[in-house]
């Protein structure tokens, strides 16, 4: 165990990438970083990081932004609570704890959208405090380096990583073991094709002697992925166009899109139109080819359809804008990436 720690570190400390976030204790940005960083890669993270720290110097400007802002700055990130999250905890620390990041595993892990990980991160690579860090790049570097067949996503499994990435965390040195062992798994100890001949664990790495690397880790679940299909109604009227806010406890809450009809199955054309006629007294003049957009465990199929009016009268929950502000409202990638690839024309 004391080689393990040994050889990460002096790997970390000759191969890291030179990250912003690892060049500072803030408290404020580390946070900042890990929420940015949850379910999304560092080449996609980092520029995201860097808006908000510039945009939101302090946590005290992050509780003053209003969430719309937030989420505009989020945008294209995904997974859309965690901003949420974030806007909140701001407003937490800034208000109810005069803006003093708390300073203990157990009080970080109380912040609203922080877990077991996030809070082992902030700890230690905030405060150097010896609690260890199980990312799926842990998991990997572990499970081939000791063999483990214990499946990662099980709650013996769970436990047992846990345990041995405690058990080989030095008290005195916290930091830099857990962003060692996190490197290790991300540029090194890949999941295809990992750099064995020149990773530093390759003699006392058990799977690379065994060759069964490629089947480590275990997972015993198949996650299953759920289709849905969207019909986006685009009402166009004299430069103004409609929106509306989703504000149901699924994907994309507190994001504006156009008015939707989602069906449970793929229906044609002139089914949704009859639905449209029926519901709004419109029809309309064109229609997009489908669109596809995957998400971690979702399919959409979306479709849009064109109107040269807007409904009359307008349903509450509508809001009516000039067209050249929407990029003012935050809106689902999904949208924005139709947008950019579509011009909008107004008859």
């Amino acid at each position: 165990m004391a080689d393990f720690h040994r050889l990460i570190g002096k790997w970390y400390r000759l191969n890291k990438r030179d990250l912003p976030w690892r060049s500072t204790n803030n408290p404020y940005f580390i946070w900042l970083s890990e929420i940015i960083l949850q379910q999304t890669r560092v080449s996609q993270g980092l520029n995201y990081y860097l808006k908000f720290i510039q945009n939101y110097p302090t946590v005290f400007d992050l509780a003053d932004a209003s969430e719309n802002d937030v989420l505009n700055n989020w945008q294209g990130l995904g997974y859309y609570s965690r901003a949420r999250n974030l806007h909140a905890t701001a407003k937490i620390i800034a208000i109810e704890l005069n803006g003093v990041f708390p300073s203990t595993y157990e009080e970080i892990k109380k912040l609203k959208g922080v877990g077991d990980y996030t809070a082992a991160a902030i700890s230690s690579f905030a405060f150097d405090l010896p609690h260890s860090v199980v990312d799926g790049n842990v998991y990997r570097v572990l499970s081939r380096v000791f063999n483990i067949d214990l499946p990662i996503d099980s709650t013996e499994g769970k436990k047992y990583f846990a345990q041995l990435a405690q058990e080989l965390l030095p008290v005195n040195a916290a930091a830099i073991h857990n962003q060692a062992i996190m490197e290790m798994g991300a540029v090194q100890c890949l999941p295809s094709n990992p750099l064995c001949d020149t990773c530093p664990l390759n003699d006392i790495c058990l799977s690379r002697s065994l060759g069964n690397y490629n089947e480590r880790p275990i997972k015993s679940k198949k996650i299953k992925t759920r289709n849905r299909f969207f019909h986006f109604m685009i009402f166009l009227d004299e430069g103004k166009i409609i929106l509306e806010k989703r504000v149901d406890n699924d994907i994309w809450q507190h994001l504006y899109q156009f008015p939707l009809i989602e069906t449970d199955k793929d229906v044609s054309s002139l089914d949704i139109e009859a639905k449209i006629l029926d519901l709004y007294a419109l029809k309309p003049f064109d229609f997009s080819e489908n669109v596809t957009h995957i998400l971690s465990h979702q399919k959409i199929v979306a479709k849009f359809y064109y109107f040269n009016k807007t409904p009359n009268p307008i349903a509450s929950s509508f809001i009516k804008i000039k067209y050249e502000s929407i990029q003012d409202f935050p809106l689902p990638r999904l949208i924005d990436r139709f947008l950019g690839e579509n011009k909008i024309v107004f008859k």
